[in-house]
């Protein structure tokens, strides 16, 4: 049988009037090639469907991900029905994933899902954000206990966007009780606890993506 992934990514715009973001690019294209290459069922999905912005800073001239961008262009909306029908879920990242994933209650409902039914939920970058109001049926964060990467504190406070976000990730992914794993700043690192595979950074996209495949085999 084929295996089936669905994947959610941002339609967050701004971060402030003079910022602005969206997708990071890589951290889709780069997985999306990857789970299309092991012969995968891709759907793209996003928070309010239609077109996704991408964030400017991200946007490559790469012959290799025109197909990937090509899905982006009217995307289904996340539904409640994409509970059922997919093996793994994989988030993206992208600032834009601070605003729109951690409120919105169809994607928290549809990790709840995959956490109760074992199946794999795998993230990158900022993708964990969705993670963090994500909780099983008994109110246990998904990320309890569990090795997780996601793009650090330092790495924000680099970018110098981090008195602009509405949290901060690294932070709070421990404040749910997540074991916080990171490599060095800006390089690829991603780890995979059980069921649940995170990366760190746009760096990190394709060996997530690799870890994702693992999983399923």
């Amino acid at each position: 049988m084929t295996k089936r992934i669905l994947m959610v990514v941002t339609n967050h715009t701004t971060i402030t009037d003079d910022h602005k973001t969206g997708l990071w690019l890589e951290e889709f294209a780069v997985p999306y090639n990857v789970f299309k290459e092991n012969g995968f069922d891709v759907k793209v999905t996003s928070i309010e469907g239609g077109e996704v912005p991408l964030d400017p800073n991200s946007i490559e001239d790469k012959a290799e991900w025109k197909g990937a961008e090509a899905e982006l262009q009217d995307t289904a909306t996340l539904s409640e029905d994409d509970k059922d029908g997919f093996d793994a879920i994989f988030l993206p990242g992208g600032h834009g994933t601070m605003f729109d994933f951690p409120e919105n209650k169809t994607l928290q409902n549809v990790l709840q899902h995959f956490a109760e039914n074992n199946k794999v939920i795998s993230a990158v970058c900022h993708g964990p954000a969705g993670f963090v109001n994500a909780t099983y049926q008994d109110g246990t964060s998904i990320v309890d206990g569990k090795k997780v990467a996601a793009f650090t504190d330092e790495e924000e406070k680099e970018m110098q966007l981090d008195t602009h976000m509405p949290f901060m990730l690294e932070s709070t992914l421990r404040e749910k009780g997540a074991d916080f794993q990171q490599g060095e700043k800006w390089t690829d690192y991603s780890v995979a606890d059980g069921r649940l595979v995170t990366g760190q950074n746009p760096q990190s996209s394709r060996s997530t993506a690799e870890k994702v495949v693992e999983a399923l085999q």
